[in-house]
């Protein structure tokens, strides 16, 4: 796994061990930000954020921060690694991604670009619940990147925009 483009493009990143990560592959992270275009100067959050590979493919394509939330001790560690090991800086929370949207709703962060890669189990359950709790976190004109297996799709309460399928991965961009 590597950054794909921008100032970190080329350099490796390690992935947590096990089989609970499941690192979004670089084809499809190469797709996903050829499609959302410039992110200049973009505050990003990344939920359940494993490697911390898209937040970090943001920032080396300009964005001008992230916030990486993961509930995963083995996940943390390895964003700090690969955040340290880049030169990057950036937030990394340990919490669950719905607690962290209930405090961060209440204290007024606003994204332009929200990553959700959950775990692939109960996505219909979980899109209605992260629906709620995005709305008071998103800036206007934000872009939410929801990706899930295509056999059981995070559908989010949210204005659809794009829609790709890659393999058994399907991401979906929405707006605010």
């Amino acid at each position: 796994m590597r950054v794909i483009s921008g100032s970190y493009g080329g350099r490796a990143l390690t992935a947590p061990r096990g089989r609970q990560t499941r690192p979004t592959s670089d084809r499809v992270r190469e797709a996903l930000f050829s499609i959302l275009g410039d992110i200049s100067g973009s505050a990003v959050l990344d939920l359940y954020a494993g490697s911390g590979a898209l937040a970090i493919e943001a920032l080396s394509r300009g964005a001008a921060e992230a916030t990486l939330v993961d509930s995963a001790s083995g996940a943390i560690a390895t964003i700090r690694r690969n955040l340290a090991d880049l030169g990057l800086e950036a937030r990394v929370r340990r919490e669950d991604a719905r607690a962290f949207l209930r405090m961060a709703s209440r204290s007024g962060p606003h994204y332009d670009l929200v990553f959700l890669d959950p775990p692939y189990r109960h996505p219909s359950e979980l899109g209605a619940e992260l629906s709620t709790a995005l709305a008071p976190v998103l800036a206007p004109g934000a872009r939410v990147v929801a990706e899930s297996d295509r056999r059981a799709p995070l559908r989010l309460d949210l204005p659809l925009l794009d829609e790709r399928r890659y393999g058994d991965t399907l991401i979906l961009i929405y707006g605010s």
